[in-house]
Order: structure tokens, then sequence, then C-alpha cells
């Protein structure tokens, strides 16, 4: 196994163990970037070569990230681990969809953790703007579950 690959394989399982959004690595003219999607949890790799420029930070204007897209609305987000369900049983509707109202206190989905169902409920009332995570994806907290506005 390569040097490089082995110093990637570490730096995932340190943002992982440690539950860092971003992370990064620079050695030998070599640059890796980690970041982390908040609804999936895929991490994204970005290897940039690293030349001499004279810039300050190593990156030209073309190699800056993209800025993501944040739906507006308040996001309700996950207050656990587990796997996130949008409906009660797969036969079911699903408890919200977008353009729904939804009320303060309204169950919006479910979080199976250790075999057991525990209810989500929203905070806010209003207009359900974007349903961020989809049935059967693992959940962590704060991970955005849907956005209301």
């Amino acid at each position: 196994m390569s040097e490089n690959h082995e110093k990637i394989t570490e730096l995932a399982d340190m943002m992982e163990e440690f539950r860092l959004a971003e992370a990064s690595l620079e050695t030998g003219g070599f640059r890796i970037a980690f970041k982390r999607r908040s609804a999936t949890k895929t991490v994204s790799i970005e290897s940039v070569a690293v030349e001499d420029s004279g810039s300050s930070d190593g990156y030209s204007e073309a190699e800056q990230p993209d800025e993501v897209e944040v739906p507006k609305g308040i996001p309700i987000t996950s207050p656990m681990n587990g796997i996130f369900y949008v409906s009660p049983s797969p036969s079911s509707p699903p408890f919200v969809r977008e353009g729904e109202p939804v009320s303060a206190g309204q169950i919006v989905g479910l979080i199976e953790a250790m075999k057991v169902f525990n209810e989500i409920p929203s905070t806010v009332s209003g207009t359900v703007i974007k349903l961020v995570a989809e049935t059967g994806a693992m959940v962590q907290p704060g991970d955005v579950l849907l956005y209301v506005g």
C-alpha cells in the first residue's frame, strides 16, 4: 500500500472517529481534502497537486470548492443516530411531503435506533420546503432531515 493511500485512509478514519465536517492533509506536493455532506454523510475526496505559485493558500481561483446552495427555511435536524423513515410503514403515506403545511409538534418522520422507533416532531409551523433525508438513510445528530419555511 502506498504511503499516500495510508495517509488518506488514516485521515478518513479520523474524520469518522471525531465526526469532523472537513479535514485536509498536505504533504510533499500532494493535497487531499475531505468534506462531509450533511444529509447523506458521504465524503467527497478532492485531490489537487500543489505547486509553489507564490499565493498564500496554495489555491488558484479555479481550484476553490463550489459553494453548496442551502435551501431557505428552518432546518429540522436529527436528534440521534439511527435510520430515518418518512412513513410509519412501507405501505403507509409519508408523514409530510414537500409543499405541505406542517405544525409545531407534528411528527415528520421516525428514526430507528436500537430497534426502537423514535418519533421526530417538527419544532416549527410552516410549509415543508425540502425533504433532505431519504427513507432508509443513516442519520446522525445534527443532520438536516427537512426544511420548513
